[in-house]
């Protein structure tokens, strides 16, 4: 009999700058989860947030030095190759099909996310597709906005990790990361002042954004993408 597939989870972003923030969460919740592969999938033209300061390729360059040497991450560039905005949902659409329908997938959001997840385009075909695995965010509560919605989560939500790896999708897991309050914005908005901090970035991610010159104005095309 073959193995049975292992669970595969896939986190999204724009990643400018990628940062401890996304990785140090991400590591919890392998261990949580029992994850031995995440695939970072950063978005070229992200729909719902303005357009990036880093380029597509400074960016993909920054997560390839953050994961460096790490075996638990691996990159997947699809999403950076399309020139219109990137929905969640038609990559998962996408992955499951190259996958199977018996591959365990998972999503990695934020508790931030999951909050406003009724917002996201076709939001309700995401659980048919894929697991949502949750991190932790720093001043963010657990209960969702609305009793439809909280009803909705408790209908999903896994009691037991193992839950993950015995069904290819459908599952909610509330993961009990450290809430790491850092955020790319933050770490943009310190080096646009002068102030940058190197304790936030992977040190060769650090080296990168100096040696590039990278956040040191404030971008006046960025623009928000609906």
């Amino acid at each position: 009999m073959p193995d049975k597939p292992q669970l595969h989870a896939l986190y999204g972003g724009t990643f400018d700058p990628i940062h401890y923030g996304h990785l140090k969460p991400v590591e919890a919740l392998a261990t949580l989860a029992g994850l031995n592969n995440v695939t970072l999938l950063p978005n070229n033209v992200p729909p719902h947030r303005p357009q990036p300061e880093a380029s597509p390729a400074q960016r993909v360059e920054m997560i390839r030095l953050a994961i460096a040497g790490n075996p638990l991450f691996d990159l997947d560039l699809r999403e950076m190759q399309r020139d219109t905005p990137s929905f969640t949902v038609d990559t998962l659409a996408e992955l499951r099909q190259e996958r199977g329908s018996h591959q365990p997938l998972a999503f990695i959001i934020g508790q931030d996310s999951l909050l406003t997840l009724h917002q996201w385009h076709r939001w309700q075909d995401l659980l048919s597709l894929c697991h949502l695995l949750v991190c932790q965010r720093p001043g963010y509560r657990r209960e969702m906005p609305t009793p439809e919605q909280q009803r909705w989560l408790e209908q999903h939500l896994a009691e037991r990790p193992e839950e993950l790896h015995q069904q290819p999708a459908g599952k909610v897991f509330l993961a009990d990361t450290p809430p790491i309050s850092i955020s790319a914005t933050g770490i943009r908005e310190g080096l646009h002042q002068g102030r940058p901090d190197a304790a936030l970035l992977p040190p060769s991610v650090s080296e990168f954004i100096m040696r590039e010159g990278l956040y040191r104005n404030p971008n006046p095309h960025a623009i928000l993408r609906r």
